[in-house]
């Protein structure tokens, strides 16, 4: 079962549907298959060193990232079914022009964990899809909306091999880019996340700036006192390989806020709403240490917020954690 036969298949569930979904689908695949090309090549391309700009978040940008932000930037706009894209490397959403648009805007992040391609370490490309309120000129608005609201999100993963996982709100499903025929097969049906887990994930380096219910729930962790075993720590540093293991293996990836980054560091729109919607598509649960994570209405297109997803029960003991905080606050 290829991933366009399985997009086919589910718009023939839809009677009303025009293909434009679909289409919009089949770009963004596109645009993964050229970026998986570009990540196995980089080290023969000297697509590896710093292409000499920052990115809004005063990062250095690295060739690859511009790259990969060039290619999904065309890649949607020439699918003629976008109004409004939001990418992690452009200070400013671009709008499309009228003669291309559609009813789409999507909300990406090219390439997540770049600072990990020159070790070889899992990188990918995150993304999530809304539609446009009504057929009124587009605005900033239409993409401010709670992740709840998403049609669509999912992750590209380029490791040891090229992994796209996909919900379009109903279950999610795991696809592995076949190289000899150039196209992803369904390899992982309606992944569902275990309950419980046996493993957190955490940068435990910022351990001292934590807030009181993370520590405790990382001590939990590591000494528990109910007798079971101890959850193992896995941290990778590049969210889309934490997140994917967790989802596969069951468990908690944490980015809580601290005292360094208040307000966490993960961005809203293209890193924690696309998650937490392919981890609740999963039967898990995402948290913001106050609320639901796709509750969250963003004000600001790179808006951050601390962030909790994983096995149902795992986020349901760092959310006890939190509601006894706030009693005794």
């Amino acid at each position: 079962m290829t991933i366009t036969r399985f997009v086919l298949n589910e718009q023939s569930k839809r009677p009303e549907s025009r293909g434009d979904f679909t289409i919009l689908l089949s770009h963004i695949v596109l645009g993964c298959k050229f970026v998986c090309s570009a990540v196995n090549k980089a080290g023969l391309a000297k697509l590896i060193g710093l292409a000499g700009e920052t990115n809004i978040q005063g990062e250095e940008q690295k060739k690859l990232d511009v790259l990969s932000n060039d290619v999904f930037i065309k890649a949607l706009i020439s699918s003629g079914r976008t109004c409004i894209l939001v990418s992690e490397e452009d200070e400013e959403a671009t709008f499309v022009e009228p003669s291309l648009r559609g009813k789409y805007c999507v909300v990406f992040d090219p390439l997540d964990g770049s600072s990990n391609i020159d070790c070889g370490v899992s990188i990918g490309t995150i993304f999530g899809i809304y539609m446009v309120k009504d057929n009124h000129a587009p605005t900033l608005d239409d993409v401010l909306q709670p992740g709840k609201n998403m049609l669509a999100a999912g992750y590209c993963m380029y490791g040891s091999s090229c992994t796209l996982v996909l919900s379009t709100g109903s279950g999610v499903n795991g696809f592995t880019l076949d190289p000899s025929l150039g196209e992803f097969i369904l390899t992982h049906p309606d992944i569902k996340i275990p309950k419980k887990g046996k493993i957190y994930s955490v940068n435990e380096g910022n351990a001292k700036n934590w807030d009181g219910p993370t520590t405790k729930y990382v001590e939990k962790c590591k000494f528990p006192t109910d007798g079971s075993s101890p959850k193992s720590l896995r941290y990778i540093g590049s969210m889309v390989a934490d997140v994917h293991r967790t989802l596969l293996y069951g468990g908690i990836f944490l980015y809580p806020a601290d005292k360094k980054s208040p307000n966490g560091k993960l961005r809203v729109l293209y890193e924690v709403f696309p998650m937490s919607f392919l981890m609740e598509q999963a039967g898990g649960q995402s948290f913001t240490g106050k609320q639901r994570a796709l509750d969250l209405i963003p004000t600001k297109i790179h808006e951050r917020s601390p962030i909790f997803l994983g096995s149902y029960d795992d986020v349901e003991e760092i959310k006890a954690l939190y509601a006894a905080e706030q009693k005794n606050a």
